[in-house]
């Protein structure tokens, strides 16, 4: 079920909460189970088909684990994190792997398409940083409820944020309402899930009735004017931004609700000055996890300069395609592994760019290269490029005022999560944020209710 629908926010929510504050009250020991069984049921909204897959998955996984710390033999590892990447690559590459070897060697394999299960690739990344710390000495042994929760809590197991088990585990053990600010957490977490819900329905989603249209055009041939390119463009730049942190601060804040706190994810990325600075604020845990377990082992910094452009290089590509099958998600990759490799070799000059020309270019960059990420074919993405540049007519009626606010709100202020820990109890405080959630939930009512760009990946 999504977050911004009726059946979560006014059913399985207050359902799920309370059956977790009379565990929590009157059984302890069953709060973890709960919320095991908890994710399941979330999980398994979307089709009942899948929930084999992630207990199999978790069940597993554990068992490598456990094998591995009784005899310490690395190739258990080794054989969970391949099988692992296997499934995800049947699941989610198959098809494409097929298209690639029949186009580049004319094989003529069968083309075979699964139905992706939801969360694959965050789940399975979950699986690859604790089997690696694992591995490597920095990861304890849990049992089958702790291991299943980090891998399915549901507010993180369809779209992240990336969570380490260092950030989760230990909070795990924890009597969350019977913290001196359990009150005080659960408030907050209850306005970030509003707060969420707001970026998502009030803004994101009218965003996506200026990008679809033009996106579809350019899929289907149709002409586009110059205007119409840029409106596109710029609406996807902030949609995909508006409805990636308002799930993300949705995540938190029934982290929050439930006892936990998850990682932030975004640090007001369009503010970012360089492609550096953008990938440090955008979609963090995955930028962390890149850095760590791909980057790192790559060579980095610490191996010369040739050593570290190919490590950007080929990093960024295998983020490209973790996001999607298709060769537009990897020459997406590709540009911001070159950018990256070319801020590199402009820092090495000593020459300082000034801020306002660094946040102009990282954003032209950014925004430009989205293109690759929404576009359903290279085809579709030349003509909105052509259209960009001038080649074609340039149009009229360009719609500024909501890409405007869309900026102001993206490029201004706190993040969510800074906002609402800054913000003193307030009674009229409470009453606008009731009154901000009743709006959303008319509005979710009254319109189509779209579900978060990065489910699908």
């Amino acid at each position: 079920m999504l977050f911004n629908s009726f059946a979560f926010l006014l059913a399985f929510l207050p359902l799920a909460l309370g059956l977790h504050w009379l565990a929590e009250r009157f059984a302890p020991a069953v709060r973890l189970p709960l919320l095991l069984v908890l994710s399941f049921v979330f999980y398994g909204y979307w089709d009942v088909r899948f929930i084999p897959l992630l207990a199999l998955s978790i069940l597993i996984n554990w068992t490598m684990a456990q094998l591995f710390v009784r005899t310490r033999v690395t190739a258990l590892i080794v054989a969970a994190i391949v099988a692992n990447l296997t499934v995800l690559g049947i699941f989610k590459y198959a098809a494409f792997f097929a298209d690639l070897a029949n186009a580049a060697a004319g094989l003529g394999l069968p083309r075979y398409e699964f139905a992706l299960p939801l969360g694959i690739s965050f789940f399975t990344f979950h699986h690859v940083m604790y089997l690696v710390d694992l591995r490597a000495g920095r990861a304890p042994r849990f049992d089958l409820i702790r291991y299943g929760l980090y891998i399915g809590f549901f507010p993180q197991v369809l779209a992240g944020p990336l969570v380490r088990w260092t950030e989760l585990m230990h909070q795990l053990d924890e009597r969350p309402y019977l913290r001196s600010d359990a009150a005080q957490r659960f408030a907050q977490g209850l306005m970030l899930l509003t707060i969420g819900l707001a970026k998502k329905v009030l803004i994101g989603d009218p965003l996506a009735g200026y990008a679809n249209p033009v996106f579809e055009a350019a899929a289907n041939g149709g002409g586009l004017t110059t205007l119409q390119a840029w409106q596109g463009t710029l609406a996807f730049t902030f949609q995909i931004y508006f409805d990636f942190s308002g799930y993300t601060d949705m995540a938190l804040g029934i982290g929050l609700m439930f006892g936990v706190v998850l990682p932030q994810n975004f640090e007001v990325p369009y503010r970012a000055v360089s492609l550096q600075d953008f990938w440090r604020r955008w979609h963090m845990t995955l930028s962390r996890f890149l850095r760590d377990y791909l980057y790192i082992p790559f060579g980095g910094n610490r191996h010369g300069l040739a050593v570290q452009l190919f490590a950007l290089l080929a990093t960024m590509t295998l983020g490209g395609l973790w996001h999607g099958a298709g060769l537009t998600f990897v020459v997406w990759g590709i540009a911001h592994g070159l950018g990256l490799c070319a801020g590199v070799l402009w820092r090495r000059t000593g020459v300082v760019m000034p801020a306002v020309v660094g946040w102009a270019l990282t954003f032209l960059f950014v925004a430009l290269t989205w293109v690759l990420f929404r576009a359903t074919s290279f085809e579709a993405a030349m003509r909105l490029y052509e259209a960009m540049f001038g080649f074609a007519p340039f149009g009229s009626g360009f719609k500024w005022r909501a890409l405007v606010v869309a900026a102001l709100v993206a490029m201004i202020g706190p993040t969510a999560w800074a906002a609402v820990h800054r913000l003193p109890p307030n009674r009229w405080l409470a009453v606008a944020f009731a009154i901000l959630f009743v709006v959303i939930l008319l509005k979710i009512g009254d319109d189509a209710n779209y579900e978060f760009i990065y489910f699908q990946f």
